[in-house]
């Protein structure tokens, strides 16, 4: 069963969209698709079967796709992995594949199927893009031969690439993006030799596209939005919910809110990987989300935005994300820091001993400031502000500073930064900064029951401060300045698929 969710203004700015042909907005969709997996994954099937289960997939995407369109939806975009799922060998993959060529071709295989061999799911996509008038977003394999002159050409004499393709309203193939940065368990696939930034024009602004584990890197996630300009991201992503700090839905829009620019995140949802979270997104607020880890159906969720976002008078100023922090003597006191770990890596850590204080905390170049106060000091909850300033090295490597409020697990310290789900402490007052050495710094506010905060309570200061507005008592979870040091960055994020069995898959943060 597939169920949408629709903001009630949406339906009215849609209809003044098609009728007088403005395109300053859009509607966008995006679908969480709860995959159809296949049986087996570690035996080769038959190209036949293989077809099988991607038709069985697309037949609910179809749906999602028309619901959206009779919706007045412009695009919607759909997960990661979205059509055969995961878990593939290198040569049990290979039956799920088709050669994509290059846009510049200029095909609609809806019209042309057999124009570059035998490739039964891209026609399907292009006719479902063609057939309802929308922008398809979807993510399936790419194959390309290669042959022993190439020195790294693979010894079975073909490349294999996580592969975004999308359609224009009339089916025609208008972007292909080869994922660079490859997750840790994706040994089925080759790291693209150089990076290629992607994107491409609509009436409705200029898109930029790449895929999951991406979206922590400067390139292409950050070049396409600043060296290309891109109004709108779009996003499949296979992503494994991993808290306190990378959760789905805060993360992505965090992203949006820092780099400027609409955020279309499509997720896949299997509750049993933890895998749900999807959404549109900012530069101003999170417009609509899903986060639902007891439903088992897939979510459509549409959305107004603005085409080009920077033209707009309510476009977020710039912050300098160490203003505030920099000046702030800490004050002596009877803290006492400890070590705690969040997703492997070290965090410098201190209690939250009263109902309302000044605390700092520092590791290396980095020092955390907190101010808050609580409604009341509760005896059964326990919460420290940590910092973290370094190479993070589990499944991917990338350079971190985070500053984050958190609740512990329990009353014992040593579970502070382990997973936590609710929480009754609220906090009336709040405002964390930190010195950070980047511009690329991510704010997150999650409450109990992992929902976001809704942006009426909190602000982002230009001077770099996460702090509360509304006095509104709010039961955090956990609040965070995420920061990425880039040129701190080993050349690829990914780690080569050789080291894959250090790292059980169902450790894996995301794809």
């Amino acid at each position: 069963m597939i169920t949408s969710y629709v903001p009630k203004y949406v339906a009215i700015f849609s209809f003044f969209v098609l009728s007088v042909g403005a395109l300053d907005t859009f509607i966008a969709a995006v679908y969480e698709h709860a995959v159809l997996l296949p049986n087996r994954t570690e035996t080769l099937v038959p190209k036949e079967e293989a077809l099988l289960l991607m038709n069985k997939n697309i037949d609910v995407l179809e749906k999602a796709v028309k619901l959206a369109a009779r919706q007045g939806a412009h695009i919607i975009v759909t997960p990661e992995d979205g059509i055969y799922g995961w878990v593939f060998t290198r040569e049990t993959i290979y039956p799920y594949l088709e050669d994509i060529p290059h846009p510049e071709v200029n095909w609609i295989p809806c019209k042309d199927p057999q124009r570059f061999g035998y490739a039964p799911i891209q026609e399907r996509l292009s006719c479902l893009a063609k057939d309802n008038s929308i922008y398809v977003v979807a993510n399936i394999g790419d194959k390309k031969p290669c042959s022993a002159s190439d020195a790294i050409c693979p010894p079975d004499g073909r490349y294999q690439y996580n592969t975004d393709v999308v359609f224009d309203s009339e089916g025609r193939l208008v972007a292909r993006y080869h994922k660079y940065n490859l997750f840790a368990p994706e040994i089925q696939f080759d790291f693209p030799k150089d990076s290629e930034p992607v994107t491409f024009d609509t009436p409705f602004g200029k898109f930029g596209i790449f895929t999951c584990f991406d979206i922590f890197s400067h390139d292409p996630a950050v070049v396409v939005v600043e060296k290309f300009q891109v109004d709108s991201v779009v996003f499949p992503t296979a992503w494994f919910n991993t808290l306190p700090l990378l959760s789905a839905v805060p993360f992505h829009s965090a992203w949006a809110r820092a780099m400027g620019v609409n955020l279309l995140a499509a997720n896949t949802h299997n509750t049993t990987m933890h895998m749900t979270g999807s959404g549109i997104y900012t530069p101003e607020a999170v417009q609509v989300y899903y986060y639902d880890m007891e439903a088992e159906s897939g979510q459509l969720m549409l959305s107004e935005l603005k085409s080009r976002p920077r033209s707009e008078p309510t476009y977020p100023a710039a912050v300098d994300w160490s203003a505030y922090a920099k000046g702030v003597k800490p004050l002596s006191s009877e803290q006492s820091d400890f070590p705690g770990r969040i997703y492997f890596d070290e965090f410098t850590f201190t209690e939250l001993k009263r109902n309302a204080g000044n605390y700092t905390v520092c590791q290396k170049d980095l020092c955390c400031h907190l101010t808050y106060r609580m409604s009341e000091k509760r005896s059964d909850e326990v919460y420290a502000l940590g910092a973290f300033d370094g190479l993070h090295t589990v499944e991917g490597q990338y350079y971190l500073q985070i500053c984050t409020l958190l609740k512990c697990q329990t009353t014992d310290l040593r579970t502070c930064g382990e997973p936590v789900g609710s929480a009754f402490t609220n906090f009336e007052e709040f405002s964390l900064s930190g010195t950070f050495g980047t511009s690329y710094v991510f704010p997150q506010l999650l409450l109990s029951g992992s929902q976001l905060a809704p942006e009426r309570h909190y602000e982002v200061s230009r001077d770099g401060r996460l702090k509360s507005r509304s006095g509104a008592p709010l039961p955090i979870l956990v609040m965070a300045l995420y920061g990425r040091v880039f040129e701190k960055d080993p050349p690829r994020l990914g780690q080569r698929p050789w080291k894959l069995q250090l790292f059980p898959f169902t450790d894996t943060l995301s794809g």
